[in-house]
């Protein structure tokens, strides 16, 4: 497929929804769960949860994977913090590796993770993460 270089609004939104869906339905079950009083259930969701988020990065990402690179820039923005978390959660056994192509400084990041560090989400993570990802794309796609 050609590279995109705009997504509708519609588009957006809609994708937008999805994840927000994912992210009540995560809510609900924790709710659900009673984390907090349960010592094992406690711990089963504390298990889940960095597994479940680190697979809602790639889920994100794959909304727009076929964005453009040139309108994507290479400044180490969020759009390639998730393109980065992306190849290292599927390729990397989720340690964040370097991408040449891209000036990556972790202190600039959204998460923070170094190069070598293990990408592990939490629920806070993701949320400050699909926000800002969901920014970037809204002021270079639309």
């Amino acid at each position: 497929m050609l590279s995109v270089n705009k997504y509708t609004r519609e588009y957006i939104a809609g994708c937008r929804a999805k994840m927000e869906a994912q992210l009540a339905a995560y809510e609900t079950l924790i709710a659900a769960s009673g984390k907090g009083g349960a010592v094992g259930s406690a711990s089963a969701i504390d298990a889940f949860e960095p597994l479940f988020f680190n697979n809602m990065v790639v889920v994100l990402d794959s909304y727009f994977v076929h964005r453009s690179r040139t309108l994507e820039l290479k400044d180490g923005n969020p759009l390639n913090e998730v393109r980065m978390l992306c190849h290292s959660i599927l390729q990397n056994d989720g340690v964040l590796a370097a991408d040449k192509t891209i000036r990556f400084k972790a202190e600039k990041s959204v998460l923070k993770i170094q190069v070598g560090g293990e990408i592990k989400l939490t629920e806070s993570d993701f949320v400050h993460l699909f926000r800002a990802f969901f920014a970037e794309i809204e002021a270079k796609f639309v």
